[in-house]
């Protein structure tokens, strides 16, 4: 799996939360939207800086909690196993710690609260893989730092097994190799710090079932990939703040993601009904957003600033004329048949501010359910369950020849403002582009897509939409492939028409 670049086409509610400032406050799930109005000057969501100021827990064990002794190695997964479901344990403070197997961890039952008095720690030493794992649902973690795992490639530290129903509150999941945390469905991860994990911070993946639900709320995440693994594992795609997977129904809102290596948040095949708002997504290594092979998502109100610099300045000092972007969308958009609180992907009332570029949307005519260039191996779209239906002859017509691929369209772009001052941002060339593009399909040679089909459909066909937005700087702007460049009045122009009442200064900077 893993983020499709052009060039790739060839085969290869808790208190005490941080969380909501001046951006606004979330709706109602479902109500009508007011008119977007005017785009803002600037979005100032409150930042969630729970890593330098992380909530204190209770000094005093709860009554009826089980006190867990630092003292004792073990003594955490030995109460557990001792005492029966909807058990609270409290943590005393000082350093606690597992069994030295590097297997030993701790396997709650059903119910059970974990409880950290004020310094306490779970500290794998470098020895276990695993902090909190096993299958049993609804599970609570408060007031904990966890560090010092090292669980292996694509694997968690925290809810290692994807267990339904767990809230992580005020937790700080630290200094661990693979992915901090872990996600099941029904899982609530609020106003915790996910920090210099080795991987990722969280990891929001289930192999045996769906992952519905999910929120992730006023957190602080920062510093993740560690280790990083586009460089061990060149174009594995496994890297970033936080990665999600297939899951139906999410809620990431008044998160601090900052200076990751890598992309901030990425969602990445067949997830479904996103809504990203009041977030600040800023110094990431790469974009700020990616939103890949997946559908129907709302992303509004954010802060998107300093982004991409190292990635983008990277791909134009080697001379890529792919327009890398800050927020990404790669065969996404809305579909009306699969359901969801929104039909389309919008865009809106965001302020992107000194960004390596803004936004592309982007379709790879070459991935698609069982070609040989699909990248998210063995899946298919949400609209085709059997890979092998996406054969030829079948694929060449209706429906399949639409229902095959993941296709960017039925996305919308209003009422946000960019910013860019390339002496801020310390460039002069490919760092202010907006795009909407395809490659041209060549691959396999059985493939319904070839030539400019997925380029024209992308760029004149999909009710891909920009309007009412505000540009500050010398902005230009990709449609159908890399090479067409436009300056703004052509893009507004026939045969693009984009940006209808939107307003560019390219005298302006930050």
């Amino acid at each position: 799996m893993g983020v499709e670049r052009w060039r790739r086409a060839l085969p290869a509610a808790a208190t005490a939360l941080v969380v909501l400032g001046a951006a606004g406050c979330v709706g109602t799930p479902g109500a009508p939207e007011k008119p977007a109005g005017r785009p803002p000057a600037s979005v100032a969501p409150s930042v969630a800086r729970v890593c330098a100021k992380p909530a204190a827990g209770p000094t005093k064990a709860p009554a009826g909690a089980v006190k867990v002794d630092p003292a004792v190695v073990g003594d955490l997964a030995a109460q557990t196993r001792s005492h029966p479901a909807v058990t609270t344990f409290w943590l005393r403070p000082g350093k606690h710690r597992l069994e030295p197997d590097r297997y030993s961890q701790v396997v709650p039952k059903k119910g059970n609260r974990y409880l950290g008095a004020p310094g306490a720690v779970l500290d794998g030493r470098k020895t276990n893989q695993y902090a909190f794992g096993g299958r049993a649902g609804d599970v609570t973690i408060r007031h904990l730092t966890v560090q010092g795992f090292v669980a292996p490639h694509d694997e968690g530290v925290v809810n290692h097994d994807s267990a339904d129903g767990w809230v992580i509150e005020h937790t700080t999941i630290q200094h661990n190799s693979g992915a901090g945390l872990m996600a099941g469905s029904r899982q609530r991860v609020r106003a915790s710090c996910l920090r210099g994990n080795g991987q990722y911070g969280m990891n929001a993946y289930k192999d045996d079932g769906p992952l519905r639900d999910l929120v992730v709320e006023g957190n602080e995440v920062v510093a993740n990939n560690r280790d990083d693994w586009e460089r061990r594992r060149p174009g594995c795609g496994c890297t970033g703040g936080v990665k999600f997977w297939a899951v139906d129904g999410a809620q990431v809102r008044g998160n601090w993601v900052h200076g990751n290596r890598g992309a901030g948040l990425w969602a990445d095949t067949n997830n479904n009904d996103f809504r990203i708002e009041d977030n600040v997504l800023e110094a990431n290594d790469g974009a700020a957003l990616i939103y890949e092979a997946s559908y129907n998502a709302v992303i509004r109100k954010n802060a998107i600033r300093r982004n991409n610099w190292v990635e983008g300045r990277k791909n134009a000092d080697r001379g890529d004329s792919f327009p890398f972007a800050t927020v990404y969308l790669s065969e996404s958009g809305g579909e009306p048949r699969i359901e969801a609180r929104t039909d389309k992907i919008e865009i809106y009332r965001n302020v992107l501010e000194n960004n390596w570029s803004g936004i592309t949307l982007w379709e790879n005519a070459d991935r698609f359910c069982n070609s040989p260039a699909n990248t998210s191996s063995g899946d298919c779209t949400l609209l085709v369950r059997d890979t092998d239906r996406c054969a030829r002859p079948a694929i060449a017509t209706a429906p399949l020849y639409a229902d095959c691929r993941w296709k960017t369209q039925r996305v919308d772009i209003h009422h946000n403002r960019f910013v860019l001052d390339e002496s801020v941002v310390e460039c002069t060339v490919k760092c202010g582009r907006m795009a909407v593009l395809a490659n041209y399909g060549t691959y396999p040679d059985w493939s319904p897509y070839q030539g400019e089909r997925v380029a024209e459909a992308i760029t004149h066909k999909q009710h891909n939409r920009w309007h009412d937005n505000v540009y500050l700087g010398p902005w230009t702007f990709v449609a159908h492939d890399p090479s067409r460049v436009l300056d703004f009045g052509q893009w507004q122009s026939a045969p693009y028409r984009q940006d209808t009442d939107s307003t560019l200064d390219p005298r302006a900077g930050g």
